[in-house]
């Protein structure tokens, strides 16, 4: 197998929500292929009328990192057709065994095309919103090595951004909260995105540019999540909350 015809495996999974087997079964890649694969599996979304939206990361916990090895965040593209807002009704049928995260989102104020230092963030960045990403493995049964997520854009399937806010506030601890249904099932702080959540802002910039990925301005960052996912099944009701930043709800139908 080569990396076209694993891009557009994944990208066919994606598409018909249908799991396919880790690519790593069949064939050994390094991460930078990995990254290769992703690339060319969005471009083949972009080719049927996508829109390059942004970024997302992963593995922003210090706990996850070390569980899996790794000594870097991982990170996906997302486009227009992942994009949701408060109170969208997502189709169920449109996932495989979809998990969701609560998280932040950023918005680009102008273009990132180097990487960053904290103390520029404000420069570059417009506002923060609470938001709910909901990611998909394209595997059976949610197994992957870390070669097979990136390829598989990080598990990036969709996420939903509530009502943006200033910036002019410390993210560093503040406490956030995922319910279905009215009840919570996953609570934590956003410290656990990197102890402070400007730095997915600093990293995202260090690992776009290094892949030649430039953040327009208007662009979304997903920050990476707060807490462990949690399976998602249809019919419900999904909010997160995020102090002094809000909340923001979706249905699965």
């Amino acid at each position: 197998m080569n990396i076209q015809e694993a891009a557009k495996i994944l990208d066919e999974a994606a598409m018909n929500a249908e799991p396919v087997e880790q690519l790593s079964l069949d064939t050994q890649f390094t991460i930078d292929e990995a990254y290769e694969i992703q690339r060319l599996s969005i471009e083949r979304r972009l080719s049927r009328g996508e829109k390059f939206v942004g970024l997302k990361l992963g593995f922003t916990s210090f706990a996850k990192m070390e569980q899996m090895g790794v000594h870097d965040m991982i990170w996906g593209r997302l486009t227009d057709s992942m994009l949701h807002f408060a109170d969208a009704e997502l189709d169920f049928n449109k996932f495989i065994h979809p998990r969701a995260e609560p998280e932040l989102c950023f918005l680009v104020k102008k273009d990132i095309d180097r990487e960053i230092g904290l103390d520029e963030v404000e420069d570059y960045i417009e506002a923060v919103a609470p938001a709910t990403e909901i990611i998909d493995s394209r595997y059976k049964n949610f197994k992957f090595s870390l070669e097979d997520v990136v390829a598989d854009n990080c598990s990036s399937t969709a996420f939903v951004v509530g009502a943006w806010q200033n910036i002019n506030q410390d993210l560093s601890d503040l406490h956030m909260e995922l319910k279905i249904n009215g009840e919570v099932k996953e609570e934590g702080s956003s410290k656990a995105i990197l102890g402070n959540p400007w730095l997915s802002v600093t990293n995202a910039s260090r690992l776009a540019v290094a892949a030649g990925q430039v953040f327009p301005a208007g662009s979304y960052l997903m920050a990476g999540a707060a807490t462990s996912a949690v399976f998602l099944e249809k019919g419900q009701r999904i909010l997160t909350r995020v102090e002094q930043i809000g909340s923001v709800g979706f249905d699965i139908k």
